[in-house]
C-alpha cells in the first residue's frame, strides 16, 4: 500500500493526478531501502521513481548521469517544482561548482546530479563518505555493463559504490537492456542483492516501418507528406548528414534545424530550446540528441541510415508518442550503411571482445530489418518479451510475399542442434554448405561435424542466401544470439517446435544479385577483406596481442596490421605460402609462422 505522502508529492509537487504503470511499485521498493534495477521504456516516467522517495524521506541523493544537457533539464525541471536540486559539470564555472558543492555538503541541496568521473574522484569520495547519502541513482545504467550498447569506461568505477557506501541504496534505471546486460548491471552494482523491475517495452501507439534505401530524399519526403505541422526527429549517420537533411527539408516547405556534437554549446542549446518550445519543427540530428528530451508531442521519428543496434534504435523511436497518441516511425537502410557501421566497430577503441558483441548486435538489428513478421513481435522478442502482432507496422498492414521455408528451416535448426548449439553464423553456414565452403574446414573435420546428417545439405544455395534466411529465423524468434557466449546461435522453444514439424515457417523471398560484388572493407594500402572474413581478422589480432604481451612489446612489433590483412586476404596454408606475406622475413617466419597458420586453418 502506497504511503499517502507519495500521492501528495505526486499531486502537489509535480502536478500529476495518478501514477503511471509500475511507478508506485518502484517507489515503494526504494522507500523500503531496497536496491533496484528498473527497465522502463522511454516516456514511462523513471525520474519520478527516485525523485519522490528522495523528497519524502528527505534523503540526500546523488544522481549519476552521462549527459550535461540531461542534468540541466532535470535540475531545471525540479527547481521549477521548488525541489532543492543542483548539478555539477564542466560547462559551469569553477566558482559555481564550488558553491554548489559546499551547499550540498552542508545539507542545503537534496538532489545533486553528477557525472561518474566527477563522483568517483578520490578527493570527492573522501568527503562524501562523511555525508549521509541515502540514495545513489545511476541513470542510463546500461553504460556500466560490458554488454551494454552504450558502455562507458567512466561508469565501471561505479561498481565500487556498494563497498564504499554499504548503508546507501543503489538504484539503477535504463530504458532498454537485454538479459545479459541486466544481469551484468545487477552483479556490478549490488553483487546480486537487487530487485528487478522489468516493465513491458511495448509501445502500441508506435507504427514501425523499415525500407531498403534507394533514394533517401524521395523516401523521406514520402514519409513526411502529411506531417508538415508536426514535430519530429530525423536521425542521421553523421554531422554532415544532419546539415544536408535540414537544408533539404527547409527547401521543401518544412521548418528544420540541425543538431550534432560538432556545434558549439550555445547553438546546440538554442536549437534544442527551439525544438522544445515550438511546434512543427523537424530536428535533423545525430544520436547526440534526444536522451532525456521530455517532449510528449513528437509525432514521428525517422532514421535515414542504419542505427547502431536494436537497443539504441528502440530508445530513439521511443522519443515519438510519449503522450500515448499514434505516432509514426520509419527506417531506411542500405548496404553502405551496414558497411559504415561495421567499419565504425572495427576502427573503434573497444577491445576485441566488445567488437565481437557489437557485430552480433548489428546482426540482430539487420535481422529485425529483414523480418517478414510483425515488427513489434520481432523487436520485443530481442528483449525476451512476447507479444501479439501489432496490426499497424508495415509488415502487418502490407504483408510481404512469403515462401514456405519449413524444410530449409529444419535443415538449419538440425545443424545447429547437432553441432551442440555452440557456434555462430559463419560456422553453421560452412556446415550447411560443405567442407570446401569456408575457412572452418579443418575445424569442422576436427569436430567430426562433417559426419552429421545435415552436413552439406545446403550447398545448392549461396552463402548470402543462408545469411539472410538465418536472419529471418532470428527475427522470428526461432533462433537467439547468445551475447554472453560470444554470439553463439541457440534454438528457442518455438524453434524446437519448428524442428519437430509442429509449426511452419514462412520467409520473405531472398534475391541474390549475381552481378553486384560483395561489399568489402577497404583498409590501408588497398588490401581488402570481405564482411565474412572479419572473425578471422579478429582471431589474428587476438593472437598477435597475446604474443606481444608475453614479450612485453607493442602489438605492431609482432606483425603490422597490413601483414594480418594480407594473411586474411590470401589465407596461406603452408610455411612457403606464409613466407610470401607482406612483412614476414625469415626470423618472423620461424618464430611465428606455424602458430599463425594453425589459427588461420582452425
Amino acid at each position: 500500500m502506497l504511503q499517502a505522502s507519495t500521492i501528495d508529492v505526486l499531486n502537489n509537487t509535480f502536478g500529476y493526478k495518478d501514477f503511471r504503470a509500475g511507478q508506485s511499485d518502484i517507489i515503494n521498493a526504494i522507500l523500503l531501502k531496497k536496491n533496484i534495477l528498473a527497465i522502463m521504456p522511454t516516456g514511462a516516467g523513471k525520474s519520478l521513481c527516485y525523485q519522490i522517495p528522495a523528497i519524502i524521506n528527505e534523503l540526500r541523493t546523488i544522481v549519476i548521469s552521462p549527459l550535461i544537457a540531461l542534468m540541466d533539464d532535470q535540475v531545471n525541471a525540479l527547481k521549477q517544482n521548488k525541489v532543492s536540486a543542483e548539478r555539477l559539470h564542466s560547462h559551469m564555472s569553477e566558482e559555481e561548482n564550488s558553491k554548489i558543492w559546499k551547499n550540498f555538503c552542508k545539507g542545503n541541496i537534496q538532489i545533486l546530479y553528477m557525472s561518474p568521473e566527477a563522483l568517483m574522484r578520490e578527493s570527492k569520495l573522501k568527503i562524501i563518505k562523511e555525508l549521509n547519502i541515502g540514495l545513489f541513482i545511476i541513470d542510463e545504467a546500461h553504460c556500466i555493463s560490458k554488454w551494454g550498447h552504450g558502455f562507458r569506461k567512466d561508469y565501471e568505477n561505479l561498481s565500487n559504490l556498494k563497498d564504499l557506501f554499504p548503508n546507501s541504496n543503489i538504484c539503477a534505471f535504463t530504458a532498454t537492456a537485454d538479459k545479459a546486460t541486466r544481469e551484468d548491471i545487477i552483479e556490478k552494482l549490488t553483487k546480486g542483492n537487487c530487485d528487478l523491475f522489468l516493465q513491458s517495452l511495448k509501445r502500441p501507439n508506435l507504427s514501425l516501418t523499415v525500407h531498403q534505401k534507394f533514394n533517401w530524399k524521395e523516401q523521406l519526403l514520402k514519409f513526411l507528406i502529411d506531417k508538415k505541422k508536426q514535430s519530429g526527429i530525423v536521425y542521421c549517420l553523421s554531422r554532415k548528414n544532419t546539415e544536408a537533411v535540414a537544408e533539404f527539408l527547409n527547401n521543401n516547405g518544412f521548418k528544420s534545424i540541425a543538431y550534432h556534437a560538432g556545434q558549439n554549446n550555445n547553438i546546440r542549446e538554442k536549437n534544442q530550446n527551439t525544438f522544445m518550445t515550438e511546434t512543427g519543427i523537424v530536428m535533423a540530428a545525430t544520436i547526440a540528441f534526444g536522451m532525456g528530451i521530455d517532449k510528449p508531442d513528437v509525432r514521428f521519428v525517422a532514421h535515414i541510415s542504419l542505427p547502431t543496434n536494436i537497443e539504441e534504435y528502440y530508445q530513439e523511436v521511443g522519443r515519438a508518442g510519449r503522450d500515448g497518441k499514434p505516432s509514426d516511425t520509419m527506417m531506411i537502410y542500405g548496404l553502405d550503411d551496414l558497411y559504415q557501421r561495421r567499419r565504425f566497430i572495427e576502427e573503434g577503441s573497444s577491445n576485441e571482445e566488445h567488437k565481437r558483441m557489437d557485430h552480433r548486435r548489428l546482426d540482430a538489428l539487420l535481422a529485425f530489418c529483414e523480418t517478414a513478421s510483425c515488427r513489434q513481435v520481432s523487436l520485443l522478442g530481442y528483449f525476451s518479451e512476447k507479444t501479439e502482432s501489432c496490426g499497424i507496422c508495415d509488415n502487418c498492414l502490407n504483408p510481404p510475399m512469403l515462401e514456405d521455408g519449413t524444410e530449409l528451416a529444419q535443415i538449419v535448426l538440425s545443424a545447429i542442434y547437432r553441432i551442440g548449439q555452440s557456434f555462430g553464423s559463419n560456422y553453421i553456414i560452412d556446415v550447411l554448405m560443405g567442407v570446401n565452403s569456408g575457412t572452418n574446414s579443418e575445424k569442422i573435420i576436427k569436430n567430426n561435424h562433417d559426419k552429421i546428417k545435415t552436413f552439406g545439405r545446403g550447398k545448392e544455395y549461396k552463402k548470402k542466401f543462408w545469411q539472410s534466411f538465418i536472419r529471418q529465423l532470428i527475427s522470428s524468434n526461432h533462433i537467439v544470439i547468445n551475447i554472453e557466449k560470444y554470439g553463439i546461435y541457440q534454438i528457442t522453444n518455438t524453434g524446437f517446435q519448428l524442428l519437430k514439424s509442429e509449426r511452419e515457417f514462412k520467409y520473405k523471398s531472398i534475391t541474390i544479385s549475381e552481378t553486384s560484388p560483395t561489399k568489402k572493407y577497404r583498409k590501408k594500402d588497398d588490401i581488402e577483406i570481405k564482411d565474412d572474413e572479419m572473425p578471422l581478422l579478429q582471431k589474428l589480432k587476438e593472437l598477435r596481442l597475446e604474443l606481444a604481451k608475453k614479450q612485453n612489446v607493442p602489438a605492431f612489433v609482432v606483425f603490422a596490421d597490413q601483414t594480418l590483412l594480407h594473411m586474411v586476404e590470401t589465407k596461406p596454408q603452408t610455411l612457403g605460402e606464409m613466407k610470401q606475406i607482406i612483412g614476414i622475413g625469415p626470423h618472423k617466419l620461424e618464430k611465428y609462422g606455424k602458430i599463425f597458420l594453425d589459427t588461420i586453418s582452425s
